[in-house]
């Protein structure tokens, strides 16, 4: 982000047109299949606990995580970012304490920044509590087992695009993407949608086995809208600006793609995959807080990095190197050993001595 031409914490002087252009094209579906893969997990967790259960793990992983770093963890992104401005000329110690005058970004220093996730995860989790309280009915249950077998056909998983589509033709002009919960209503409606069909196609079968089977022509078909939206969109950065057939042919390919690439993204994982191993458990668990420190490691360490008088791709390099390298550090050595730093980064308290377990089974 650093490197495009789009607003952002910390900026290089030049950009790169090829970077720009990736990150419109990741942009469209990755957060999109987070909030799916979500929902999966809201699926997988009610297997074995009951909804006010799975509230309070919820408040616990999501809130508790969101506050600490709201008050800790991103302020130092706020530092840089107006550091960089020449907005301010002091040290952090003499800055941070503006976060606890508690006025937000951006005239204050108090913000969720790309936390913006957690913050719609945990609106969502309440506001679809009272559906996963019914769907977990024994006798709803017994109904959305009776339509599994209509899953088993490709053109049924990919109908599931037309919301989105939908979203596109009625919501993204008014009301474009802000990450800010209230007056975001295409971002809003789109991730809680995604974030539903996650939970709801959890347990059906033949979803999963028609995305594994059906995974090349998934593929294709996300190919060609990708296709389409580069040649008339991407390339130029030319996104719709009014309600008329641009926004139409827009939100059509891009409906489609943002869901097919999901489609097949399930497809391609689960065919090649479905394992696990203590080193996919030890990764498994260090994504969140990875997540959690990502943007804040990348905006300290980049507001140095691109002063450097060098290419693009040797800061771009340097800069993914430092990060990954401070972020394992901080996870394996300061957050993933105690149980209070586990909480604050939304690990489970006990998830090491089962860990342990489990890699010592596989040695057995």
């Amino acid at each position: 982000m650093p490197f495009v031409q789009f607003g952002w914490e910390i900026k290089n002087e030049e950009h790169s047109i090829i970077l720009d252009r990736l990150i419109i094209w990741l942009h469209q579906w990755r957060l999109p299949l987070l909030f799916f893969i979500s929902g999966v997990g809201v699926s997988f967790s009610l297997r074995k606990r009951s909804v006010l259960s799975f509230f309070g793990e919820r408040v616990i992983r999501l809130f508790i995580p969101l506050l600490f770093s709201m008050l800790f963890v991103i302020p130092l992104q706020v530092y840089f970012e107006r550091l960089q401005e020449k907005r301010i000329d002091e040290s952090y110690w003499h800055f941070y304490p503006s976060v606890w005058t508690f006025i937000p970004y951006p005239e204050g220093t108090l913000t969720w920044s790309h936390l913006w996730f957690v913050v719609y995860l945990f609106v969502f989790t309440i506001l679809l509590l009272p559906i996963f309280y019914l769907l977990n009915l024994r006798a709803l249950r017994t109904w959305k087992q009776k339509i599994n077998p209509f899953f088993s056909h490709p053109l049924a998983n990919l109908s599931l695009a037309i919301p989105f589509i939908l979203y596109y033709f009625t919501l993204y002009i008014q009301w474009p993407a802000q990450g800010s919960l209230f007056d975001d209503w295409f971002v809003f409606n789109s991730s809680i949608t995604f974030y539903f069909f996650g939970y709801f196609l959890g347990d059906l079968s033949s979803f999963w086995i028609t995305c594994e089977k059906y995974r090349k022509f998934f593929l294709s078909v996300s190919l060609l809208c990708m296709a389409v939206l580069f040649w008339n969109y991407y390339w130029a950065v030319s996104l719709p600006k009014q309600q008329d057939n641009s926004l139409y042919l827009y939100g059509l390919c891009d409906g489609l793609h943002i869901w097919s690439t999901i489609l097949t993204s399930i497809g391609f994982a689960k065919r090649y995959l479905n394992f696990t191993n203590p080193t996919l458990r030890y990764l498994t668990s260090a994504i969140y807080p990875f997540y959690i420190l990502h943007q804040t490691i990348i905006v300290a360490t980049g507001y140095y990095i691109v002063q450097w008088n060098s290419p693009i791709a040797v800061k771009l390099a340097a800069l993914i190197l430092v990060c990954f390298l401070f972020l394992f550090t901080l996870y394996h050595f300061l957050i993933r050993p105690f149980v209070l730093t586990r909480i604050l980064y939304g690990l489970k308290p006990k998830q090491i001595k089962l860990n342990e377990k489990l890699a010592y089974v596989e040695q057995v």
